[in-house]
């Protein structure tokens, strides 16, 4: 009876919450949330529900790639994964590719929706939309995960964690019972990611992520899963797997789909129980916004705070150039 009480108590709190908040969409009043989370290539296995938005795509009975759940209808993953678009299925609640899984659901994929814009040869807007054919039900193993609004800010260094069921080196797949992986990379900025990378290589619409010393990355296998980060009390999705020039070498950092710059396509799409977005926040002034090479375009200066920084930085090389060369006259 005791237990009764409390969870009626419970839903009249989420009742009051609701009308408090308006909030329409249960995904976003659950996104993010790991009950059973208390805390790839250099990574280690992931506990059982400590991702559950995580899914796994399958054709045929194989993984082809990985996911992420939106809302009870909907997966977002790479559009880079569909060479078909007959034959697919979505695993969820997955805890390894071989074996049991206790807590799986199987559905198979209603509709397929790929960023018109995506472009196979450069890696731009590789994003991709699947409708399921017909909802699931949220557990403890299975939920969504939030979104990273469009406007949020993951400056260089920003803690995140990359999960998937890819292989652990280059070539190498997982072990039995392939397992899904989890890992823990810091966000390279964009600037630095195109020196490295490639000059033009990684447009506005990605994020990079990864250590420069090398041994910590997504790799063949990981496509289209979910690269996250946790804001407060909820786990926000930042990145979807896209590419990179090898796995976890040194300087070569991995490159994601940017998921805030497509909030607009996404809720274009899809009409109820809209996706849970967060404004993700980073503090601080982003170390990659002065990081410079040959042939990168100088830094856009976009806020006041950025204008003071340049002129301080521009007084003291005049500063300085005025010491030397007074220098030189003394002498």
């Amino acid at each position: 009876r005791q237990r009764l009480m409390s969870g009626q108590l419970l839903l009249f709190i989420c009742h009051l919450l609701l009308n408090v908040l308006r909030v329409s969409s249960i995904s976003l009043m659950l996104c993010g949330i790991t009950p059973l989370n208390t805390r790839i290539v250099g990574g280690e296995d992931a506990p059982p529900g400590s991702w559950p938005w995580q899914v796994s795509l399958q054709r045929f009975g194989s993984h082809i790639c990985g996911g992420s759940l939106i809302n009870r209808n909907w997966v977002m993953t790479a559009a880079h994964c569909f060479f078909s678009t007959s034959g697919w299925r979505v695993s969820l609640g997955r805890q390894n590719l071989q074996g049991t899984n206790p807590n799986e659901v199987s559905t198979t994929v209603a509709r397929i929706i790929i960023h018109p814009n995506y472009n196979r040869e450069t890696n731009d807007n590789d994003i991709a939309l699947l409708r399921l054919s017909s909802p699931v039900e949220f557990t403890d193993f299975i939920r969504p995960v939030c979104l990273a609004a469009s406007g949020s800010v993951f400056n260089n260094g920003t803690d995140s964690w990359v999960t998937g069921w890819g292989t652990v080196q280059e070539g190498e797949p997982l072990p039995f019972p392939a397992t899904l992986q989890e890992v823990e990379v810091p966000v390279l900025g964009n600037r630095q990611c195109n020196c490295l990378n490639g000059v033009g290589t990684v447009t506005d619409n990605m994020i990079c992520a990864g250590l420069l010393a090398g041994g910590k990355d997504s790799c063949q296998g990981d496509s289209g899963g979910p690269m996250v980060s946790k804001q407060g009390p909820v786990w926000v999705q930042s990145g979807i797997v896209s590419f990179g020039f090898g796995c976890a070498r040194p300087n070569l950092p991995g490159v994601y789909s940017r998921v805030s710059s497509y909030q607009s396509w996404i809720d274009s799409l899809i009409d109820s129980d809209k996706p849970g977005f967060v404004r993700f926040t980073s503090n601080g002034m982003d170390a990659d916004s002065s990081f410079t090479c040959l042939g990168l375009p100088p830094p856009v200066i976009t806020s006041r705070r950025e204008v003071s920084l340049l002129c301080a930085v521009l007084c003291c090389a005049v500063l300085c150039c005025y010491v030397d060369l007074s220098q030189d006259d003394m002498i």
